[in-house]
């Protein structure tokens, strides 16, 4: 195991990862605790502290750059308090692969109002029941859980963590549709009995729908434009008036074809007098 020394947090490599963030790697060295972060000057976005022995997630000085902390690969079975404190700025904490064994483990991570990205992925906390539930009830703003988007749950089984949409007035139910249900944490649905907010939202998917089948048609129509030019080149501005198109409009009517008239000041060149036979 090594020590986590300014000297080494100074040797080891500093550089700008693909989303341009300046990350610091202190991977596989087998570091047993989290110390002498200050030595980092709070000049990193991210750091990577994969593949080492911590157990325990704390011992952060105050560090307002750290936006990333990935912590995959360790022992950790606990996570410190006030981390919002030392780390005001983290939205994005990898701990797959620990140790953390019970729910209120993670109690901590409710304090962390900028979070919005977590992995618990290979942690035994993954196979309780209700853990997804529990994690976005405690952790409201999270956006990204395991890898999978937090989506809005509607309809379906009511377990404990779910947050039923409150019924109109007088408590009775609804001609307009089954009971809702969100995942807690969640903004709510627009509630039977509250009628404005609910035609709103059917307005609100009416219109988006519509959209969605003029787009549709938009590139259907493009497609087909595509396929037709795709054997010919000529230009899209000219697809419209196209010879070939124009030759077999005139054979489905059962029309006789129309001869191409030239200019008599102008005599045909033998490439034009080759393509006058070709579309003719």
């Amino acid at each position: 195991m090594v020590k986590l020394s300014a000297e080494l947090i100074e040797q080891a490599a500093q550089y700008t990862n693909p989303v341009r963030d300046r990350e610091l790697d202190l991977r596989g060295y087998k570091i047993p605790v989290l110390e002498n972060l200050g030595a980092t000057l709070d000049q990193f976005d991210t750091v990577d502290f994969s593949d080492n022995e911590i157990r325990k997630l704390d011992g952060f000085p105050l560090l307002k750059r750290l936006k990333t902390l990935l912590m995959n690969n360790n022992r950790i079975c606990r996570i410190g308090e006030n981390l919002e404190q030392s780390l005001p700025a983290l939205r994005e904490l990898i701990l797959t692969n620990n140790k953390i064994q019970e729910l209120g483990d993670l109690e901590p991570l409710a304090s962390v109002k900028t979070l919005t990205l977590l992995s618990l992925l290979r942690n035994p906390v993954t196979n309780k029941k209700h853990y997804r539930l529990y994690v976005v009830h405690k952790i409201p703003q999270l956006r990204v859980l395991d890898f999978q988007k937090v989506k809005l749950k509607v309809g379906g089984a009511r377990p404990a963590a779910v947050l039923s949409a409150r019924p109109g007035p007088g408590g009775k139910r609804s001609r307009l549709g089954p009971w809702r249900s969100v995942q807690a944490g969640c903004a709510r649905v627009p509630a039977r009995g509250d009628r404005s907010r609910r035609e709103a939202l059917t307005a609100v998917t009416v219109t988006t729908s519509a959209c969605g089948r003029r787009s549709a048609r938009r590139r259907r129509k493009c497609s087909k434009a595509n396929a037709a030019l795709s054997w010919r080149r000529i230009s899209p501005s000219r697809a419209k008036r196209s010879r070939p198109e124009w030759r077999r409009s005139w054979r489905r009517r059962g029309r006789a074809r129309p001869t191409p008239k030239l200019k008599p000041s102008r005599t045909p060149s033998p490439r034009r007098r080759h393509w006058l036979r070709w579309s003719a």
